[in-house]
């Protein structure tokens, strides 16, 4: 499906960059910025490219956290992120009770909303991207290519599966997450949807709060991945989730981060519902930045 994932030179930058960025957004001055940068670049030298990006954000955002004495940096933009999801949940509904195929509406509609992410695109207009967003997805999402958008297989898989793990990202899309669930409920009121969140703040993902706040638990059960890096890493993730992962039917997995640290998985049945955000993923899926995809992987 995809080279294996890891952790590239041209990813280091980037870390950098994600410091900078918040750590200005948890409000550190220029001394306590250049401390953190210091301090990443001191630990860079030991740190294996066999690593994961999202293993790495990890310990970047440790970093900041310590520094800022905060726990949760992204606080208030999380807050912001769900009051905008929630503000466009009747439009999304509208959006795919007016589509021919409301199946493939709620998956186009979830994958947008992975827009939301303030780890990858810090400075965003959420209300006027995701509008530009809506009224041009047929162009965007490019059904015809189907080598980087499997609907097909997800419909013919969805259809089989009785359990169904979903793996969230950002706060603000899990209400795009929810426009997708519901739909799966509705297409079969019995199917078993757990909805599995962050353990602690990392960047803009989605916790526990977030999940409840845009309503999530009125379509599945939420649980915590027991990790606290911004991605699925299993080697960090707690047994009672392994244990869901491994029983489940199905894996929706949402995001990048998501991407980047399931991608070299491949026992598993999981579905990479992400935009692509950085060049780094797009030469590993063999698209653009900016794409919106929905990858198979068979778990073959």
């Amino acid at each position: 499906m995809v080279n294996i994932m890891k952790t590239y030179l041209d990813c280091i930058p980037c870390f950098f960059r994600q410091v900078i960025d918040a750590g200005r957004m948890a409000g550190l001055d220029d001394k306590q910025q250049k401390k953190v940068v210091d301090k990443f670049a001191s630990i860079l030298p030991e740190l294996s490219l066999d690593m994961s990006p999202p293993e790495i954000a990890r310990l970047t955002n440790k970093l900041l956290q310590k520094t800022a004495k905060s726990k949760d940096l992204y606080a208030k933009i999380k807050q912001k992120s769900n009051q905008i999801g929630l503000r466009m949940y009747e439009k999304l509904k509208q959006k795919v009770e007016a589509s021919k195929d409301q199946l493939l509406a709620a998956v186009e509609i979830a994958i947008i909303g992975n827009i939301i992410d303030y780890g990858a695109k810090n400075h965003l207009d959420l209300d006027k991207e995701l509008d530009r967003m809506l009224r041009k997805e047929k162009q965007l999402i490019k059904k015809e290519k189907k080598r980087i958008f499997n609907y097909k297989q997800f419909k013919e898989q969805l259809s089989r599966a009785k359990t169904i793990l979903y793996l969230a990202d950002n706060a603000g899309e899990t209400v795009f997450d929810r426009v997708l669930i519901e739909q799966i409920k509705r297409i079969d009121p019995n199917k078993i949807i757990i909805y599995a969140v962050k353990d602690k703040p990392v960047i803009n993902d989605a916790l526990l709060e977030d999940a409840l706040i845009c309503g999530i638990d009125k379509q599945a059960e939420i649980i915590s991945s027991g990790s606290d890096a911004p991605g699925t890493v299993l080697a960090l993730c707690s047994k009672k989730f392994l244990d869901v992962y491994n029983k489940a039917d199905m894996i929706i997995s949402k995001g990048q981060g998501n991407f980047e640290a399931l991608a070299a998985v491949n026992k598993r049945l999981i579905f990479f519902l992400f935009m692509v955000k950085c060049a780094v993923v797009a030469e590993n899926v063999d698209c653009k930045i900016g794409d919106i995809t929905l990858l198979f992987n068979s778990g073959d």
